[in-house]
């Protein structure tokens, strides 16, 4: 089992490092004045990394709310 894992880190990191070389073009992002030019790689990584807190603060967040609304009063 231990190989098996060893064998998807590496295909997985692999498939990163592939597509991170092959999507070195730049791309300009504009919100209001500000603008900002990165590689459309890293774009794609923020926006997913950024996904991850956010999604992670809203489960946790629901958790909390819905752990609050079930308990019993003191």
């Amino acid at each position: 089992m231990r190989y098996l894992y060893i064998a998807l880190i590496v295909i997985l990191t692999a498939a990163v490092v592939l597509f991170k070389f092959q999507n070195l073009t730049a791309v300009t992002i504009t919100f209001f004045n500000l603008s900002l030019t990165m590689p459309a790689s890293l774009l794609v990584f923020a926006v997913y990394a950024l996904g991850m807190v956010t999604g992670g603060a809203l489960l946790s967040l629901l958790r909390t709310w819905i752990n609050r609304a079930t308990r019993k009063p003191y």
